[in-house]
């Protein structure tokens, strides 16, 4: 990587200052007095703690005709029925991300991958969260008996194969909402435009 090349990398600033406003089951509201730099007055901020997630793009059918898996999913914050991608939180003690994305696609379609690459990854909404999320490239894909049992919001899902070109449009149309469904769309699209050049390994280092 040429020295002048795009890449985030980690800096932590002097946190004066922590409380927790408000722990959830899963996210946790914090308050931090943060120094930007010496000599300065600490800023305020405030922003909900998460444990990150990740997302996978089942792909099938041959080159220039591939198509993924789509979920129909309500999501009660945004009072919507939402097409997705599978994925789910990093909520188990021990489990690597593609671990974690193997699960998550088992239990919401029956399904796994021979093979698994990393598409891309993103902080959610970095000014206010800490959430993380990684999506992955499951390919070769068969059925599998999971014995899973879906309820809630589970339990009303759809599941319906779309051509990736297909979903690219509905993205840019204005259809798709779902932050995951739509980077992985679009990455999808752009690695199958380089030939799957460059994807990486399942396991490959996460900045999060």
């Amino acid at each position: 990587m040429s020295e002048n090349a795009l890449k985030d990398v980690h800096e932590k600033r002097q946190v004066i200052a922590r409380s927790h406003h408000w722990d959830g089951r899963i996210i946790s509201v914090v308050e931090d007095h943060v120094l930007l730099k010496a000599g300065s007055k600490p800023v305020k901020r405030e922003y909900v703690t998460h444990p990150g997630a990740v997302a996978v793009v089942a792909l099938r059918g041959e080159a220039g005709k591939e198509e993924i898996l789509m979920i129909r999913q309500y999501r009660h914050p945004v009072k919507a029925f939402l097409w997705e991608i599978p994925a789910g939180l990093l909520d188990c003690v021990g489990e690597t991300p593609v671990e974690a994305a193997q699960r998550e696609l088992a239990e919401e379609t029956d399904l796994a991958a021979d093979q698994w690459n990393v598409l891309v990854e993103y902080f959610n909404s970095p000014g206010c969260s800490t959430e993380s999320v990684r999506i992955f490239l499951a390919q070769n894909l068969h059925t599998i008996q999971t014995g899973y049992v879906r309820t809630e919001e589970e339990a009303e899902t759809e599941l319906r194969w779309v051509l990736l070109d297909d979903a690219l449009r509905q993205c840019l149309e204005g259809n798709i909402h779902n932050p995951s469904a739509i980077t992985g769309i679009m990455a999808a699209y752009a690695a199958r435009s380089r030939c799957w050049a460059d994807l990486r390994e399942a396991n490959a280092q996460w900045m999060r």
